[in-house]
């Protein structure tokens, strides 16, 4: 019998939009990412921004260096399947070109772009055309002072920096507001962000900046975006991963799931293998997995090689199969469906039951 998770109590924070996305309140965790491509190749960058979208992103962020990234963005944001964000260091006026080419997010620190008149100038765009502004601190871009006063990047240094960008917000009437604190330090971006939710009521966007390759930066990102999760802390989240960000898609998914938070696509589940396993497991259930890659649809489907364990995970999910030696058992929601002979024909036949099953769930 299968037990459900416990429910997470998700911390209340306000609600704002980035285009038809809600964040904070009662909406979900959102999954963003960010493109690698260089945001002046409007082709290549449209292409990314599509197979995030078809991955699962829900929100993809540019970079904005200058005015020709900053003006590719009027056909980008035209084209694009989902709300984007441009990421603007010290230049206001990328910013309002970003604005003017219908961008549906802005991440700006604006004690970073100049003086009064240039902020003033980006908050009049930005709340004219409805648009959501993130502050963004890295532990690597902490002011000097703030710095010298905590004694470097600390959790607190991090929080006082971008509580002094939000007053620069908040005292021009602005809240459309999202804040994150990212350390590639999973123990201080934990404590950064507990610290910051007892001081503020805006939406928290949370990710391990810098986390590694993939394997390193899924592990970081899992442990420390777990824990903030599980204590109700996250509106939008991004893994961040030094590889193709359609994989960063991926995790951000699997993280969610294993916190019964949401879910996408279907749970594979698979045994380490053992000295009991009489089958290429390994090769039969890499086989599932990228027969499923790029679905949606929301199932369990069980790859098991012995027959201790085997039989009953197999029963448990929606489909399922057990191997022995030369044989294998094909579960379709706890009852036994076929029997396939010889090892060879595994991976084949199992792919025509799932490729049914499949079609029938959308029949």
């Amino acid at each position: 019998m299968k037990y459900p998770l416990p429910m997470i109590e998700r911390k209340r924070t306000r609600a704002i939009s980035i285009g038809n996305v809600g964040i904070g309140g009662d909406n979900p965790v959102r999954v963003q990412s960010m493109c690698n491509t260089d945001t002046r190749d409007v082709l290549s960058t449209s292409g990314q921004i599509g197979r995030l979208a078809e991955a699962g992103c829900e929100i993809v962020r540019l970079a904005v260096p200058d005015e020709a990234a900053a003006k590719a963005l009027f056909d980008l944001c035209k084209a694009s399947p989902v709300p984007l964000v441009a990421d603007i260091h010290f230049d206001y006026r990328l910013a309002l070109t970003a604005v003017d080419a219908g961008i549906q997010g802005l991440r700006i620190n604006p004690g970073n772009i100049g003086g009064k008149r240039k902020v003033d100038a980006v908050v009049d765009a930005a709340k004219k055309a409805g648009v959501p502004i993130r502050i963004g601190v890295n532990s690597g871009s902490v002011d000097k002072k703030l710095l010298e006063k905590f004694g470097g990047p600390t959790p607190e240094a991090m929080v006082e920096s971008a509580l002094e960008h939000v007053r620069l917000l908040e005292d021009r009437n602005f809240e459309a507001i999202k804040i994150s604190l990212k350390s590639s330090n999973v123990l201080d971006t934990i404590a950064a962000y507990r610290l910051l939710s007892t001081r503020v009521d805006y939406p928290l966007h949370i990710g391990i900046t810098e986390a590694g390759t993939l394997l390193r930066g899924a592990v970081k990102s899992a442990v420390g975006l777990g824990i903030l999760l599980h204590e109700g802390l996250g509106d939008t989240l991004r893994v961040s991963l030094t590889h193709d960000p359609v994989a960063e898609i991926g995790v951000a998914w699997e993280i969610l799931r294993a916190l019964g938070l949401r879910a996408r696509g279907p749970e594979i589940v698979s045994c380490p293998t053992c000295g009991r396993t009489e089958i290429e497991l390994i090769e039969l259930a890499e086989a599932v997995e990228d027969k499923l890659r790029g679905v949606s649809e929301v199932f369990s489907v069980a790859v098991m090689g012995c027959v201790v364990n085997g039989p009953g995970e197999a029963r448990e999910a929606d489909i399922g199969i057990a191997g022995g030696r030369g044989l294998g058992v094909i579960f379709k929601k706890g009852e036994v469906v076929r029997k396939i002979r010889g090892e060879e024909n595994l991976i084949p036949e199992f792919m025509k039951e799932l490729e049914a099953f499949l079609a029938e769930r959308r029949a």
